[in-house]
């Protein structure tokens, strides 16, 4: 639809012609409460320190620990619009369609001796003041290096095929690891990285750190800098964790990587 002016066609005309609903046209979504901001961020701060737990437990925590007075179905509700849930089996899983196939995990007794031998991608949830925006990343396992990554506002796929797009500019993994989620069993994911020639993995259902270097690196984001800077607005967002993230590739020292930078090893400096 497009708002004309002068002799162009309305868009009251245009809705008619089309068969559209008028009203709908004009909507504009309610902003999130105060209220339900501070819960996300409540559920966001338990379950990057817990990602093994689900929304009873969370809730659990909320009520007993956090002195909350919240029931389950709401917490659920919060941990999906955050595109969150418990990395542990869940009853009544539904069957991956067909078309787009479940991969197995091939990182079990791996030797990971190598830059871009093994990728992980993984979304995380980013509170900000009055709403949130969600962050991917793709990091090498043997370096912990941040190859790309990308902020978008919305769950749609498309700021997680541009981060694939980016990394796979500058380098192709021989292995491409990934949760289950519907972003990384899409064929739109999934075939960049085979056009690569890289192969796909994707964690066991039950395995709470089978992508466990992805879920220290959404700590250390938090904690040393989302948290503590609470962000106003997503343009500030977007330019601080990019300079965290700047900083944990080039400047960063870590213990496991015997005091190297993650630029560093993956350079190979």
């Amino acid at each position: 639809m497009v708002d004309m002016q002068g002799d162009e066609v309305p868009v009251t005309i245009q809705a008619d012609i089309l068969g559209l609903n008028r009203t709908g046209l004009y909507y504009k979504p309610v902003p999130p409460s105060a209220e339900d901001l501070r819960i996300k961020r409540l559920i966001d701060a338990l379950y990057t320190a817990h990602p093994e737990f689900g929304y009873r437990r969370i809730t659990d925590w909320l009520n007993v620990y956090k002195g909350e007075c919240i029931n389950h179905k709401a917490v659920y509700r919060h941990m999906r619009e955050m595109g969150i849930q418990a990395v542990y089996p869940r009853e009544n899983t539904s069957r991956p369609n067909k078309a787009n196939p479940v991969y197995p995990y091939l990182l079990t007794g791996l030797t990971i001796d190598h830059p871009n031998q093994v990728w992980s991608i993984d979304i995380t949830y980013i509170p900000i003041a009055k709403t949130w925006l969600y962050l991917v990343a793709i990091l090498d396992w043997y370096s912990r290096y941040v190859v790309s990554w990308q902020i978008d506002d919305t769950l749609e796929i498309d700021f997680v095929l541009e981060a694939s797009r980016k990394a796979l500019r500058t380098a192709q993994p021989e292995i491409m690891n990934s949760d289950q989620g519907s972003h990384f069993t899409s064929q739109k994911y999934t075939q960049m990285y085979l056009d690569a020639g890289a192969r796909i993995s994707m964690d066991h259902r039950g395995r709470a750190f089978d992508n466990i270097f992805i879920e220290r690196l959404w700590r250390s984001v938090k904690y040393e800098d989302v948290y503590l800077r609470e962000y106003e607005s997503p343009r500030a967002a977007r330019k601080g964790i990019g300079e965290y993230l700047n900083y944990y590739n080039n400047e960063r020292l870590h213990q496991s990587l015997k005091r190297q930078t993650p630029a560093g090893k993956y350079h190979g400096k």
